[in-house]
């Protein structure tokens, strides 16, 4: 097996995944810089493909990733900062983000290894409150409904910007607080792990990339119809004259959705 690169000696690792582990570490820029905490996902080898073909797939996505990230960065999308880049060994290095996912704060609890990588014991036990609404609004001043139409204003941004994220899911979005000044701060709703993201300007890609965030609320939240649409109503006002045409694709991709499960 190939040994992991140097950069990730005195990492802390987080998670294992089939596709890459996932490491927490510390990124010295120059020796007079502050240390900065990084996420670092490492695409390690497969040792079931043949080298030279794993190291092509390995460096494609690397680089597809890295490009969705950036095309969302220059179109105002909140996503991680992209702090390292080596196609060859495998590695993304990303800004850090504290806060927790969505999934977490809606009550849908964790989901082992598929959770969002970046929350490990970012929020003590002690900030825990008795529900889901009350730690939103304990933890972030937010209301679910407030909440739901940052999620369509972000995804939003993100298909006017023609990148599909390609696993959408409440696990893979997060609220961070940003400090302006010691007591002045504002939420942010950051969309994280674009490691299936491609481009594309179909509607039907906009459409299923919906779809799938609509299965994911209605498998992890109960009763999420309500929050669902209220995720639509926002996205739907975001996107404006290209709305009409992918709410009927959706419409389409829930009734083929529909029709695959009734023949199993």
């Amino acid at each position: 097996m190939t040994a992991a690169p140097d950069i990730l000696a005195e990492a802390i690792l987080i998670s294992q995944g089939a596709e890459a582990a996932i490491y927490q570490a510390i990124l010295h820029q120059s020796p007079s810089s502050e240390a900065t905490p990084v996420f670092l996902k490492y695409r390690f080898n497969k040792q079931y493909r043949h080298p030279t073909l794993d190291a092509s797939l390995t460096r494609s996505r690397i680089a597809g990733e890295a490009r969705a990230v950036l095309k969302c960065l220059r179109n105002g999308v909140h996503v991680p900062g992209i702090r390292l880049v080596d196609a060859s060994q495998g590695i993304l290095g990303f800004e850090w983000i504290e806060g927790k996912s969505i999934r977490m704060l809606l009550g849908g609890g964790a989901e082992g290894e598929e959770e969002t990588e970046y929350t490990a014991d970012l929020l003590e036990d002690e900030d825990a409150v008795d529900s889901p609404e009350d730690e939103l609004q304990s933890l972030y001043g937010l209301t679910p409904d407030v909440l739901m139409a940052m999620i369509g204003t972000e995804i939003g941004k993100m298909h006017l910007a023609d990148v599909i994220h390609g696993d959408l899911t409440t696990s893979n979005m997060m609220l961070r607080r940003m400090f302006s000044t010691a007591s002045s701060s504002t939420v942010e709703l950051v969309l994280v792990d674009f490691g299936l993201a491609y481009t594309s300007t179909l509607v039907e890609d906009k459409a299923v990339d919906l779809y799938v965030l609509e299965r994911a609320f209605a498998s992890t939240h109960p009763d999420s119809e309500p929050l669902f649409a209220t995720v639509l109503q926002a996205y739907g006002k975001t996107m404006g004259k290209e709305w009409a045409n992918i709410n009927r694709r959706l419409d389409d991709v829930r009734l083929r959705g529909r029709k695959r499960s009734m023949v199993g």
